[in-house]
């Protein structure tokens, strides 16, 4: 498991995706308002192709008009401007990211909050990386003893191995 500082970050990531998600999401997706005396601007769907191919001319090239003008690359009826979700469609996924962003914004704070040294004074902290450091020293002259005390051992383990091999 990673340390606390790589899962804030991580979750950090995580929560600047789903904030850039629902930002495309709602740009991409939102209903059309309509303005009293203004003409729509929201896409049409664009109609089955079938129909399309019904209204120009035989030797028209398909998605211009016979004026030359472009009828299906540009303007509201393009194939690849997303249409609009319903309104209420649109609410409940509007709904739905915000409670996804206010969980994961939850588990930041959660891990902000169990970080250490949040709540302690600085001299509380140094007390305590001093305690850490003297318990360290301890730890580190007792491998010391520990590592001679193997060398010893292995010393010794190699004196009986040669004195075996040497009665036939």
């Amino acid at each position: 498991m990673a340390d606390r500082l790589t899962q804030l970050q991580d979750c950090l990531d995580d929560l600047l995706a789903q904030m850039y998600a629902s930002l495309n999401y709602i740009q991409l997706k939102h209903p059309y308002a309509t303005i009293e005396g203004q003409p729509s601007q929201a896409p049409e769907p664009s109609e089955p192709r079938n129909s399309a191919n019904a209204a120009e001319p035989k030797n028209a090239t398909p998605g211009i008009q016979a004026n030359g003008d472009l009828n299906a690359q540009n303007g509201p009826s393009d194939p690849n401007t997303p249409l609009p979700e319903s309104p209420d469609v649109f609410q409940n996924a509007l709904r739905e990211i915000a409670q996804d962003l206010v969980v994961k914004e939850q588990q930041v704070e959660h891990l902000i909050n169990s970080l250490p040294g949040l709540g302690n004074s600085e001299s509380d902290q140094e007390e305590r990386m001093r305690e850490l450091e003297l318990e360290l020293r301890s730890v580190e002259v007792l491998r010391e003893r520990k590592e001679a005390e193997r060398e010893e051992l292995i010393d010794m383990l190699g004196k009986i191995i040669t004195k075996v091999k040497r009665v036939p």
